[in-house]
């Protein structure tokens, strides 16, 4: 019983662990960014590809 009570507190503590360096992380490049929006990536994904650029094509 008290090895099941340690690997739950030890995976709760690494999963909030991982969740305060992620937030702490987005925090940061946000700062850098000046700008706490969401990277260009996520708010252009899921639309129609850029064309290519030329010289490129194949």
């Amino acid at each position: 019983m008290d090895n099941e009570v340690l690997i739950l507190v030890l995976a709760l503590a690494t999963f909030a662990l991982v969740v305060g360096v992620a937030l702490w992380q987005r925090a940061r490049v946000a700062k850098l960014k000046n700008d706490p929006e969401r990277s260009a990536f996520v708010d252009n994904h899921g639309t129609a590809p850029r064309p290519n650029r030329p010289g490129t094509e194949h």
